[in-house]
């Protein structure tokens, strides 16, 4: 089923596309000083958009905010300088398309270029936005209902809520498609993000409309500047985000260097802890504490004068896995993280009713790994998530231990998505 709707959103896209582009070939452009204004802009804007593989989310989560926000305009233009403007819905999407593309096409001769499903997004939101205000500002009943003052802007706000609406189902369904990943959760994170930069993006984008349509296309530049600097402030912001996780996955990998724990073995528990965290629908936060948590669960071992045998901390008596978890939380507290992995990774070993959920996940999954790893049962993943359920009643709660059952059951211990390494 997710397959079918993924296949009917590109295809309503592809097929707007195609008519949208034969259209303006066809009929040529109307007021092509203005489209070329708005198509400079939003080239601009995809030419600034981030590296996808800078970021981990599952979804492609606006990295082009300026693009964005100015092909938003283009679709609410009424006005220029005070003149009525007479481009139509499949000129609008036409060019939005075809200057995205100018745009992405640096990234892709990099091999940097976004997915298809992002331009089918931006073609499907662009043109809904279109679609509800085209037709009626074109034709005077807006303008005669609601004038050019206060409502007129309130219902530009509504209709770009809508927008987003429609933007977050979309991307959420994509990205479960991509990924199999719950569909609620990923709506939900998505439904957040639009909070943030999204709404940033629909008041941008009224106020490009507005100012064009009293100042003229002077006003974009006014306009474009700050959300500009903004894109540019995330780009440092992930880059510090990126460097701060590869240096939590290099303190992981002491332990590995130094002989504790098996090869791979905390770049697995953050990897199936991440994919179970999202089955039980944590956010997108929640899933970053959960992630470095999960890395550096392993690093109070390095307190050990004698190594465990195979690294394996669920075989071990609960008081010494627990003093090694608290020797982990204070190793952790050392090297700077933030107090919220260090509590995760310090109350692992805890009984799960008295656990954070990320220390619950962390625990269930790192005996699994350490079940399945070669320590007891080497070749059946089934022996041990019966054994982890025949734990629920004191050390593993029920509900992470069936989400992870489930992760297994859909994609296979071997098809769980690794974290990276540093």
């Amino acid at each position: 089923m997710r397959a079918t709707a993924v296949g009917s959103v590109r295809g309503a896209a592809g097929l707007l596309t195609a008519v949208g582009l034969g259209h303006t070939l066809w009929y040529g452009l109307v007021e092509p000083g203005i489209a070329l204004a708005f198509g400079l802009l939003i080239t601009i804007g995809e030419l600034a958009r981030r590296d996808p593989r800078e970021h981990h989310a599952p979804t492609d989560r606006r990295p082009a905010p300026l693009a964005s926000a100015a092909a938003l305009a283009y679709a609410l233009l009424g006005q220029n300088a005070g003149q009525p403007t007479h481009h139509g819905v499949l000129q609008i999407v036409a060019v939005v398309v075809a200057a995205a593309l100018a745009g992405i096409v640096p990234h892709i001769a990099r091999g940097r270029g976004p997915a298809v499903d992002h331009l089918a997004r931006r073609v499907l939101t662009v043109a809904f936005a279109a679609v509800c205000f085209q037709p009626l500002y074109n034709s005077g009943r807006l303008e005669e209902r609601l004038g050019q003052g206060p409502y007129l802007v309130l219902f530009l706000l509504c209709l770009l809520g809508l927008t987003a609406l429609c933007e977050a189902v979309l991307a959420a369904l994509l990205a479960g498609a991509r990924t199999g990943w719950p569909y609620g959760p990923l709506l939900r994170d998505e439904l957040r993000a639009q909070l943030g930069i999204g709404s940033a993006i629909c008041a941008t984008g009224v106020v490009m409309a507005l100012g064009v349509a009293g100042a003229g296309l002077w006003a974009l530049p006014v306009f474009s500047v700050p959300l500009l600097l903004t894109q540019m402030s995330f780009h440092r912001i992930t880059a510090i985000r990126t460097t701060y996780r590869q240096t939590i996955t290099s303190l992981a990998r002491a332990t590995e260097i130094a002989g504790y724990t098996p090869p791979g073995h905390s770049r697995r528990v953050a990897a199936l802890s991440c994919a179970v965290g999202r089955e039980l629908g944590l956010s997108e936060r929640e899933l970053t504490v959960l992630e470095y948590a999960a890395l550096m669960h392993d690093i109070g071992q390095l307190s050990l004068v004698d190594p465990v045998p195979d690294g394996a901390t669920a075989l071990l008596p609960a008081a010494e896995a627990r003093r090694i978890a608290e020797l982990g939380g204070e190793v952790a507290r050392l090297t700077g993280v933030a107090a919220e992995v260090a509590v995760v990774v310090e109350r692992q070993a805890d009984p799960y009713r008295e656990q954070p959920v990320a220390a619950r996940i962390v625990r269930a999954v790192n005996a699994y790994d350490d079940l399945v790893g070669g320590v007891r049962h080497p070749s059946g993943s089934l022996a041990a998530l019966e054994e982890l359920r025949l734990g629920t009643g004191h050390d593993y709660q029920p509900e992470v231990v069936e989400c992870l059952a489930r992760v297994l059951a859909r994609g296979g211990r071997d098809r769980v998505v690794p974290v990276p390494p540093g």
